[in-house]
């Protein structure tokens, strides 16, 4: 059958730039690349669990059977619901069907025509597709840079504006901004960013947007697991923030994302989330796995607390163990890494072809490292992204440093 050319030209254009994507099989390779963190996804106790759980709870179906304001919303649903907003100290939690959905969902509902999202220039791709949906207007503040975004809070306190649209529009443009005393004001950052690994000063924030009467939401994808319920509880910032996602696909080693905030901010986004609204539930057991993933979290985290030194296979004291050994690693070799605590750490390596290049080298000596091409992230930004595990040994982490500070010097 005949393609449009435009999409084929497209194509070539990816092919001419050395950035096709394509999809491969997982390998037995070493893992550097995968968002399972804690290694949460591979638990057979977290499977066996979840598995007894419905045995025990008499679910045997294999579907929700349809969204959850028809017929998918069994009370498992309510029941891990409950339990997450008790973990993460907040009033509500409400389950979508990814991080990707309940980014769309937030964004494209909850700011309204006249007010203003304020976002950080390196969101992730699904917050800024919700904005793109949204009828508000947008305006990013540079990377991390809470003197830029106090700029344009002080240009929109008190000249807000109406005319809102479904465009992000240049920073410029808010020098012509007209007053309207009904705008709200929304700033979104996240606490782990997944091309950088780096996190924002989030108690700074939180006080500038009480500062200037803004509503704060982070998304926390790439912080749950890694720093226990989230960088903004371990901030205990949690009544300070209007709105957190929380996804499951990442150290929670499950599918699936929540939304916590008030009551009243789950009953808007189940009336107004179309992403919500509009797609079949998850099924029984993608919920179980959720709550089974998490008591596991919380045994870990509560035994890390009694004592640390009693923990030494503890996933998360595993993790922060094998990051510090990672960031000692980079210092000794002096690599060109972003400075990250997390558990992403990203090599610069300008240019599509030598960063697959060096990627292709690392694959055949047994290390599984991803390249992060353009468009994905900017043209002289291209990186290798590694992603730390509990699972992955000091002696892995030292050899893989080894053969990348050999072929990033020759």
């Amino acid at each position: 059958m005949k393609t449009p050319k435009k999409l084929t030209n497209r194509l070539q254009s990816r092919k001419d730039n050395n950035a096709l994507r394509s999809l491969t099989l997982p390998s037995t390779l070493v893992d550097f690349s995968s968002n399972d963190y804690l290694g949460f996804a591979q638990s057979e106790t977290i499977f066996k669990e979840t598995h007894q759980y419905l045995i025990n709870h008499n679910f045997n179906q294999n579907g929700a059977t349809g969204s959850r304001l028809l017929s998918g919303n069994y009370y498992l649903y309510n029941d891990v619901e409950k339990f997450l907003s008790d973990f993460h100290q907040t009033t509500s939690a409400t389950i979508f069907n990814s991080g990707y959905d309940a980014n769309v969902g937030f964004f494209s509902s909850v700011p309204q025509r006249g007010d203003f999202i304020l976002y950080d220039a390196y969101s992730h791709a699904s917050i800024r597709d919700g904005i793109q949906l949204s009828n508000a207007k947008a305006f990013k503040f540079l990377h991390n840079d809470l003197e830029d975004l106090e700029k344009m809070l002080k240009r929109l306190r008190p000249l807000d504006c109406a005319q809102g649209d479904k465009d992000i529009q240049s920073n410029k443009e808010m020098l012509n901004q007209v007053q309207h005393n009904n705008a709200e004001i929304y700033v979104v950052t996240e606490s782990v960013f997944s091309m950088d690994g780096d996190s924002p000063d989030l108690v700074a924030i939180s006080k500038i947007c009480k500062k200037y009467n803004a509503f704060l939401i982070v998304d926390e994808a790439h912080a749950i697991g890694v720093f226990g319920a989230g960088l903004v509880q371990k901030l205990n910032l949690q009544n300070d923030v209007f709105a957190r996602i929380i996804t499951f696909g990442k150290a929670m080693g499950c599918h699936g994302a929540a939304i916590l905030g008030s009551k009243s901010l789950q009953n808007y986004l189940v009336n107004f989330a179309r992403s919500f609204i509009y797609t079949t539930g998850l099924p029984p057991h993608s919920i179980a796995t959720i709550k089974m993933a998490y008591q596991q979290l919380r045994l870990c985290s509560s035994e890390f607390e009694k004592n640390e030194q009693i923990c030494i296979e503890n996933p998360q004291n595993q993790l922060q163990k094998n990051i510090h050994h990672f960031i000692k690693e980079v210092k000794r070799l002096q690599l060109n890494f972003i400075p990250s605590c997390s558990a992403i750490h990203c090599c610069i390596i300008p240019e599509n072809s030598t960063v697959k290049l060096i990627s292709e080298k690392l694959h055949q000596n047994g290390f599984d490292v991803k390249a992060i091409l353009s468009p994905t992230v900017p043209k002289g930004k291209e990186r290798l992204r590694f992603c730390l595990h509990s699972y992955n040994s000091t002696e892995e982490i030292s050899e893989v440093l080894e053969f990348l500070s050999i072929f990033v010097n020759n």
